[in-house]
């Protein structure tokens, strides 16, 4: 493996597999682990990856064969993540929770490393996977599994749009390098996100309900007040005109709590604005105030409760 670096320290790293156990071992250490099995026909073992501020975006050309997450291996790990995988050339299945997803050029999905799943082609292929923390995506989390592993389709509506912001990423990961990488896979979590969103309203077979609408609507609030350090439970209640504990016991529905959530959504703005270069010049307490937590111990102590790390030490690293 090599690896290509700009000024800003930011790597695309280029990988050949010069046989299939070289080729299993890279897609573990990549990824998260995997039990990767070979398919008929020549070896192909490719893969160009970047990451930036905790997503890892990867080209993969593969020849055909099958990986395999199995309930053992996902249930050792410390951190669930989302993976996104976009098809750009031949076909693959990928399998979740007894859903089926047929991915053909243009088709992508979106699974759940904490849970079983399974991909496998019969012939070589190219795909655009990315995988990322699933807190940092502004959805909640039981919602969101009952789409993963669901086709979306690459030919219209939002699903054209995210798909072509992927295809220019594949084309082009310099694109991802320097200050504008962090705001750009933001701005496609967000793309992501959106799509997810409107899916799960869409959905036949899960019609929308009165609890889920307020849930969306007391999400959307909470997002466009975060910076309200006296944002409280009663507050979000009575902006929707229902009582704190309706609305707590909707929160809980979707496994949260609505305390919880303004927190970890908090949390994820002051994160985002750490590793973004335009704010480097921002202090870390000016930062933690804009979202939210006035106090600076409080922020550093929560901060490393939830990343394992201090809000300095993060920044550190990006």
């Amino acid at each position: 493996m090599n690896a290509d670096t700009a000024s800003d320290g930011a790597s695309v790293e280029l990988a050949h597999a010069e046989d299939f156990a070289q080729w299993r071992r890279l897609i573990s250490e990549s990824f998260v682990p995997l039990q990767v099995e070979r398919g008929p026909g020549p070896f192909i073992g490719s893969m160009r990856s970047l990451s930036l501020d905790g997503v890892r975006v990867s080209s993969l050309h593969t020849s055909a064969g099958k990986v395999l997450r199995t309930q053992k291996l996902a249930a050792c790990a410390d951190r669930a993540y989302y993976k996104l995988s976009l098809q750009l050339s031949g076909s693959a299945i990928l399998v979740q929770d007894g859903r089926e997803a047929l991915l053909r050029p243009g088709d992508f999905t979106v699974y759940d490393s904490s849970r079983a799943y399974t991909i496998a082609s019969d012939l070589a292929y190219h795909s655009l996977v990315l995988m990322f923390p699933r807190d940092m995506l502004d959805l909640p989390v039981r919602r969101v599994a009952t789409v993963t592993g669901t086709p979306i389709s690459g030919q219209s509506g939002l699903g054209k749009l995210v798909g072509s912001f992927l295809h220019g990423i594949a084309g082009n990961f310099d694109a991802l390098r320097g200050p504008r990488g962090t705001r750009l896979v933001h701005n496609l979590l967000d793309l992501v996100g959106t799509a997810l969103a409107e899916r799960l309203d869409l959905d036949p077979q899960d019609t929308p309900s009165a609890h889920r609408s307020l849930a969306t609507r007391a999400r959307t609030f909470i997002e466009s007040n975060l910076g309200d350090s006296t944002l409280s439970p009663d507050e979000v209640a009575g902006a929707h005109f229902v009582s704190t504990r309706h609305l707590q016991n909707v929160f809980r529905e979707e496994g949260t709590t609505i305390s919880a959530w303004i927190r970890e959504r908090r949390l994820e703005r002051c994160r985002r604005d750490l590793a973004d270069p335009v704010y480097a010049s921002s202090s870390v307490s000016s930062i933690a105030a804009r979202w939210g937590f006035p106090d600076a111990a409080h922020f550093s102590r929560v901060f490393k409760t939830a990343y394992g790390e201090s809000p300095s030490e993060y920044r550190a690293r990006q």
